[in-house]
């Protein structure tokens, strides 16, 4: 190592104008250079031998000097001194111009000190370069600043770990000056407190001694704990901790420098906190759900108490009225504390709203001068000690309210808690209002689907049946599948199922439309084939108009493209016809327990018009059962339509107590997990058949004496059935339903008598034309005795075969 290196080393303690360490000279009273020192000699260049005996003008110059280059004399030193050379005098402190022995300037800054003695010397003169100097003063600067200025706390402990010196920052942090606290032990000045970064020891000991055991410096550990100057709330720091030696490698002690990043980390874990409101919130639809997961994000992270409470009205949809007197009734929707088992009575709240967290919302009310109360009667949000509340809006309307409650050393509620807090309300207030509307629109939407789906099947002689519906939106619950069991003329009954393209409100109005269809054609009790080519046309003009009824666009329309399968059995003849609109067939099990899928014409589904459908006719022992279903029931993502149908045959072909209990294996076996892709409608039909001797069939001829021998028929069959009551009106019907058809139809006629729930009495003839029933003028002949049947009936009307056509009237059967 160099001198220089050396004195620049020593100089970073010493500083440059130490005497031991600095460029040195020694002057007698002339200012002749007498003692030339090595740091000089390696300062400015010349060596003793040069300089020694010269004047200081030798490598000192005067102001009038600098800027003139070099003087002959310099160059060569001499011992004469020209005499209109001016003698540089020297200050105690200041900055000289030298010249080097190479011949460049450069700045000194010199101190000089008279010596005392009987020699011939007069001054020491100590001199550095002044940049060495303003380097050392800057440090100095910046070391007083670190002391006294400086936001990190800065601490020196020894080798035993006491304290030896601390700056201004941490006496502010402990409270105490340097010189009270000097010689403690360090984990005596923050009891309690504990390092939290992992993988390294908890206590200020432990860190301390690994630091001086091992000499790496630890940087950016995370010291949590109480800071005296601040007793009740719980600080965070970030530290850092490098070991000290002096310049010959002793080791002195620790150097630790803290800084305090509450605030950072505050507001770093308010950022999180509402980040992870944003992804926690709101997941769900449903008011109850949100108001818990709002609690569950802001305990324990942000309060130790949350209190939720709504209007009434939200929980049912609507749109609340909160202020004045009514303001104060809310409903206790959400309930956490950080304290399992915490049955502090909520803030502001009376005894009856006490107690553990429940599930059920229950009602709360407040005292007058609760913070809660002043929200509702201001509006706005509230700050008393501990307690924090503020309102739930969203979109112009208040929905309730959201208490949050600080306990102990949690802290408290400083403005940017306050922000969080609102904010919080703010974001969960939206999701609220969401799930609000959805609560709203789904019972609207269940309240449509009740409307549009069969809820009461009512009991009839021809079939037993069992259903289940299964809507793929779970949500709200509707779908686009359907099924219906519609009575008709001769105690038959027509089944129904269908499937409507889409899922939602949407596909369940348009379900809807084509039910009500279905329902108003099946009554005129024309053939399957036949109504499904009316139920076509119906859709393909909806597509030509360009909007359905519900306002869609014909490309949006999602009746096109829907299947529906129609089928009509009758008890008395045991036959079932049937056609399907590109749906799949249904399944028949005998009795016997073989099951089987009818070969019946696929027909092409609603709304692509001009095709056509076929009807298939089957008989069906009594006891036979029918399955009808959409193909959401046998077709999943994972699983093909075929191995769906074998899987319904195996379970349909199992003795089953009920059809109800066969609908629920039916659903257990193909819908295991309920993940069905498609909205899914099973109906279960189980056929009867008509006691022969509740049914009378007569041929009659064609000719007058025809209605006279039609009123004896009935009237021995209903004396046989005990229903005398009725053969006086009955005789009435059939005279006037065979004499009708004797004057405008062809024969042969048939005259059928059902007794069934009612009395149904059919005429059937070769004609097509149907009778009209109207008002006859005082002078007409005729025309007033299908008014009269109307008036004896419950119903009646028309059917049409290819035979002819049927004329049928219903009567109640007399009450016991």
């Amino acid at each position: 190592m160099s001198y220089a290196e050396k004195a620049t080393r020593d100089a970073d303690f010493r500083g440059p104008l130490d005497v031991t360490t600095a460029a040195t000279f020694v002057v007698d009273s002339q200012d002749i250079v007498i003692g030339w020192s090595p740091a000089a000699q390696e300062l400015l260049g010349y060596p003793p031998s040069e300089i020694v005996g010269r004047p200081l003008t030798t490598f000192l110059v005067t102001a009038a000097e600098t800027g003139t280059g070099p003087s002959s004399a310099r160059e060569q030193p001499s011992a004469e001194r020209p005499a209109d050379v001016p003698v540089l005098p020297l200050r105690q402190r200041g900055v000289q111009t030298a010249v080097h022995r190479d011949g460049h300037l450069l700045q000194l800054v010199t101190r000089d000190c008279h010596l005392s003695g009987t020699g011939s010397a007069r001054r020491l003169v100590v001199a550095a370069d002044c940049g060495r100097l303003g380097d050392w003063e800057s440090r100095l600067a910046m070391l007083d600043g670190l002391a006294t200025q400086s936001p990190l706390a800065f601490a020196i402990y020894d080798t035993q770990l006491r304290l030896v010196w601390c700056n201004a920052a941490s006496e502010m942090e402990l409270g105490r000056t340097s010189a009270e606290v000097r010689g403690r032990p360090a984990d005596e000045l923050y009891p309690g407190g504990r390092f939290v970064t992992p993988g390294y020891p908890e206590t200020l000991d432990a860190v301390m001694r690994r630091v001086l055991d091992t000499g790496e410096p630890i940087i950016d550990l995370h010291f949590r704990g109480q800071q005296p100057s601040d007793p009740g709330r719980e600080h965070l720091w970030s530290c850092s901790y490098y070991r000290l030696q002096d310049q010959n490698g002793h080791v002195l002690g620790v150097c630790e420098d803290a800084f305090d990043i509450s605030d950072r980390h505050e507001a770093q874990r308010q950022l999180n906190l509402l980040v992870e409101a944003g992804r926690r919130v709101g997941t769900t639809l449903d008011v109850i759900a949100t108001t818990d997961e709002l609690a569950a994000v802001a305990v324990p992270e942000f309060a130790d108490i949350v209190e939720v409470d709504l209007a009434p009205a939200v929980l049912s949809g609507e749109v609340p009225d909160i202020g004045g007197p009514a303001g104060s009734e809310l409903i206790r929707a959400s309930f956490r504390s950080a304290s399992p088992g915490d049955t502090a009575a909520p803030a502001g709240a009376t005894a009856h709203s006490a107690g553990a967290p429940r599930r059920e919302p229950h009602p709360v009310e407040y005292a007058d001068d609760s913070p809660q109360h002043r929200s509702l009667a201001s509006g706005g949000l509230v700050l008393e000690d501990d307690t924090l509340v503020v309102p739930l809006r969203a979109g112009g309307s208040s929905f309730g309210l959201v208490t949050f409650v600080r306990r102990g050393g949690s802290g408290i509620f400083d403005k940017a808690a306050v922000a969080v807090a609102d904010e919080l309300a703010a974001r969960a207030a939206v999701s609220i209002d969401n799930a609000r509307r959805y609560t709203r629109e789904r019972a609207a939407a269940l309240a449509l689907q009740r409307q549009l789906l069969p809820q009461y099947l009512p009991p009839n002689s021809a079939v037993e049946v069992a259903h289940r519906y299964l809507p793929t939106d779970a949500l709200s619950g509707v779908g686009g599948d359907w099924f219906d069991v519609i009575p008709l003329s001769g105690a038959r009954v027509g089944l129904v199922v269908g499937d409507v393209v889409g899922h939602g409100l949407h596909a369940a109005a348009t379900m809807g439309r084509l039910r009500t269809t279905v329902r108003a054609l099946a009554p005129m009790d024309i053939p399957p084939d036949e109504l499904l080519k009316r139920l076509d046309d119906l859709v393909g003009q909806s597509a030509e108009a360009g909007t359905d009824p519900l306002g869609a666009v014909a490309d949006d329309d999602v009746a096109a493209g829907a299947t529906c399968l129609y089928a009509v059995y009758d008890p008395v003849s045991r036959r079932c016809t049937m056609a399907r609109a590109g749906h799949l067939p249904p399944a028949v099990v005998e009795p016997d327990g073989r099951v089987g899928f009818p070969d019946l014409p696929a027909g092409p589904p609603l709304g692509l018009g001009g095709l056509p459908f076929e009807s298939l006719e089957i008989e069906l022992p009594a006891g036979s059962l029918l399955a009808l279903f959409t193909d959401g029931l046998v077709e999943l993502r994972n699983r093909d339509i075929d191995k769906g149908l074998e899987t319904l045959r195996k379970v349909l072909s199992e003795d089953a107590s009920s059809l109800e209990d066969l609908c629920d294996r039916v659903i257990t076996e193909l819908l295991p997990d309920s993940t069905t892709t498609d909205d899914t409608a099973l109906l279960l039909v189980r056929t009867r058949e008509l006691d022969s001797r509740g049914v009378a069939v007569w041929n009659l001829p064609a000719e007058p004496t025809a209605a006279g021998r039609a009123r004896e028929l009935v009237a021995g069959r209903l004396t046989d059935w005990g229903l005398e009551e009725l053969v006086f009106s009955t005789e009435l019907i059939v005279s006037e339903l065979v004499t009708n058809a004797i004057r405008y139809a062809e024969g042969p006629l048939h005259l059928r008598l059902i007794r069934d729930r009612t009395l149904v009495c059919e005429v059937a003839d070769a004609g097509h034309t149907a009778p009209h029933l109207r008002y006859s003028a005082d002078d007409d002949e005729g025309g007033r005795g299908l008014f009269i049947v109307a008036q004896l009936v419950l119903r009646w009307g028309t059917r049409y075969t290819h035979e002819g056509k049927t004329i049928w009237a219903e009567q109640a059967l007399p009450t016991d």
